[in-house]
C-alpha cells in the first residue's frame, strides 16, 4: 500500500512515517519545510533501513500534487500539513486560513480528479466548545474555537463531510488528538519547534537541557487536585500508530467518521514536571504566572470508539513520554540543527 504524506517532515508525520514503513508501506511525503527540517526524514529513513519518496513543495500547488498521483500508486493520503502555532494564528489569521484550509481544498480537488478517496485529516481536540461535559466524547459539542488555528482545523472537518454527503465514494477519517509529546524510544527523531515552544513539553525539556531559564506555569487557581490545568497527554508513537489504524479502517470503508485519540487521563502541569524531573533525575525550575486568556482548567478525550473500531489504544505511560522526551532532547539539544 502506498501512503501519500502531506506534512510528513513535521514532529507528528515523521513519526507516523516511520511506522508506515516499518508497517512494509510505500511512503511519498510533501512537505514546503516551512516549520520542519528535512532532516527527520533522513532519520526517519535511517531508523526504518528503508527509503522513502520526498517532494519539496507546497499542498497548494496542483500542478505538484498531480504529478506526484501521476508518479505513484497512492491509495490513501494522511493529510498532516498546516500551519499549527495558536498563538501566531491569533497575530496572523489570514495566513492561517490561507494555508490551511486551501490546502486542504487543493488536495482535495485533485484527489478527486485522480481517484484516490481515501483521506485522514490530522484535526484536533481544539475544535470543541470550551465548557464543555469531560471527558470529551466525539459527539461533544464543537465550534465556538478561542484562536484561528482551531477554527482552520474545524472548518476542514465541515468542509470534508460535506464532501462525503456531495460523494459518497470518499472515506474520510477525522482524528482528533490531544496533546502529543514524546518521541522515538531512539531519541533519533523528535519535536523540534521554532523559536520560543508554544507546548509545556519542549518548553520542560528545553529547560532541563540549559536552553532556557525556567518554565513558566499559566495559573495556579484552577479547580483541579494542584490548581494547575490538567490535560490529556499522548505519546507520538502511540499517536502514529492510531492514524497507522486510521489507514486501514478508511480503505475499508465509505463515509466520514470522528475518532478522538487520547489516553483518556489527563495530566496536570505540575504533574508532567514532577513526573519529568523524577523520572530522568533532572530539576526543572518554573514560576507561577498569571492565567492565559482562553485557556480551561480541564480537557481529557474519552477514547473508547477508537479501542472500539480502530482497534487502537494508547499503551505508553507518562514516565515513558517524559523519559523519551528528554532523551530526544539529551542527544539533540539544539533540534535538528547540526
Amino acid at each position: 500500500m502506498n501512503i501519500l504524506v502531506t506534512g510528513g517532515a513535521g514532529y507528528i508525520g515523521s513519526h507516523t512515517c516511520l511506522e508506515l514503513l516499518e508497517l512494509g508501506c510505500g511512503v511519498v511525503v510533501i512537505d514546503n519545510l516551512c516549520n520542519s527540517s528535512p532532516e527527520s526524514l533522513r532519520r526517519v529513513e535511517e531508523l526504518a533501513g528503508r527509503s522513502l519518496t520526498f517532494y519539496e513543495g507546497d499542498i497548494r500547488d496542483e500542478a505538484l500534487l498531480r504529478k506526484i498521483f501521476a508518479n505513484h500508486a497512492i491509495d490513501c493520503v494522511i493529510h498532516f500539513g498546516g500551519l499549527k502555532a495558536v498563538g501566531e494564528s491569533v497575530a496572523k489569521p489570514l495566513e492561517y486560513f490561507d494555508n490551511n484550509l486551501n490546502s486542504t481544498l487543493a488536495l482535495t480537488r485533485v484527489m478527486g480528479e485522480v481517484g484516490v478517496k481515501n483521506l485522514i485529516f490530522s484535526s484536533s481536540a481544539t475544535v470543541y466548545t470550551a465548557g464543555s461535559e469531560m471527558p470529551l466524547k466525539e459527539t461533544s459539542p464543537t465550534g465556538g474555537c478561542t484562536n484561528p488555528y482551531g477554527w482552520t482545523k474545524y472548518m476542514t472537518e465541515q468542509i470534508l463531510q460535506a464532501l462525503c454527503v456531495a460523494d459518497p465514494e470518499w472515506s474520510v477519517c477525522l482524528l482528533r488528538y490531544f496533546n502529543p509529546i514524546g518521541a522515538h524510544k531512539s531519541g533519533f527523531i523528535g519535536e523540534d519547534p521554532q523559536g520560543v515552544p508554544n507546548n509545556l513539553m519542549p518548553y520542560i525539556t528545553q529547560v532541563a537541557v540549559g536552553r532556557r531559564e525556567c518554565l513558566r506555569v499559566f495559573g495556579n487557581d484552577y479547580d483541579t487536585p494542584d490548581g494547575t490545568g490538567v490535560r490529556d497527554y499522548i505519546h507520538v508513537v502511540d499517536l502514529a500508530k492510531g492514524h497507522v489504524a486510521a489507514v486501514a479502517y478508511t480503505c475499508a470503508g465509505k463515509g466520514c467518521e470522528v475518532f478522538n485519540l487520547g489516553t483518556g487521563t489527563g495530566y496536570s502541569v505540575l504533574e508532567m514536571v514532577n513526573t519529568f524531573a523524577q523520572v530522568n533525575g533532572v530539576k526543572v525550575p518554573y514560576v507561577i504566572t498569571d492565567r492565559r486568556p482562553g485557556d480551561i482548567a480541564t480537557c481529557y478525550a474519552d477514547p473508547a470508539k477508537s479501542e472500539e473500531k480502530l482497534l487502537w489504544k494508547a499503551e505508553k505511560t507518562l514516565a515513558d513520554m517524559c523519559r523519551d522526551a528528554w532523551r530526544w532532547q539529551k542527544q539533540n539539544p539544539m533540534g535538528y540543527e547540526k
